[in-house]
């Protein structure tokens, strides 16, 4: 992501008392499931289910332990 979208996504999760995680979170719970990975941007279409797979879990544990001391 370019830098001048991710600071203008912490000055509106600021703005709004909510993390960026929180905001993207809830764009993403409020568009329709029906959304086909055609209408999605390529980028976005590109990581839909990475999650998911195992090998788009390499480096979680470092990355969960990164934010716990990150936020907490």
């Amino acid at each position: 992501m370019e830098d001048a979208v991710i600071r203008k996504a912490k000055r509106l999760a600021q703005k709004r008392g909510k993390s960026v995680s929180r905001i993207i979170s809830e764009f993403i719970s409020d568009e329709p499931d029906d959304m086909s990975l055609e209408e999605l941007p390529p980028v976005t279409a590109s990581m839909v289910g990475i999650l998911g797979r195992e090998e788009g879990r390499e480096g979680e544990a470092e990355y969960k332990k990164y934010l716990e001391e990150k936020y907490l």
